[in-house]
C-alpha cells in the first residue's frame, strides 16, 4: 500500500438522533464533535457522529409502522389509488 494516501481509520461513536443510543465502531469519517464514553480502561474521548436513522430506530428493524405524511401526500394517494367502497 502507498503511504500517506489512506484516511485515518479510528474508533468513532455513532449516536442515533431519535433514540439517543450510542455504539462504538471504527470509521474513517471526520467530525469536530466528541463524546466521553465509559470503557473498561476508564473514560475515553471519541469522535461523535449523529445519525438520523440507525437499526435502533429504523421501522424495518424495530417492527413499528410509521407513516410520514408530507402535506397530505398519503391521503392524496389513498384518494387516488385506494380501495373503493364499491364491491368488485
Amino acid at each position: 500500500m502507498k503511504p500517506d494516501i489512506h484516511p485515518d481509520y479510528r474508533p468513532v461513536v455513532f449516536q442515533d438522533a431519535t433514540t439517543g443510543t450510542t455504539f462504538l465502531t471504527r470509521s474513517t469519517i471526520t467530525t469536530s464533535r466528541t463524546i466521553d464514553v465509559e470503557t473498561a480502561d476508564g473514560v475515553c474521548t471519541y469522535p461523535l457522529v449523529v445519525a438520523e436513522v440507525t437499526a435502533d430506530s429504523h421501522p424495518f428493524w424495530t417492527g413499528e409502522r410509521r407513516i410520514m405524511d408530507a402535506a397530505g401526500q398519503v391521503e392524496k394517494f389513498r384518494r387516488r389509488y385506494g380501495r373503493t367502497t364499491r364491491g368488485r
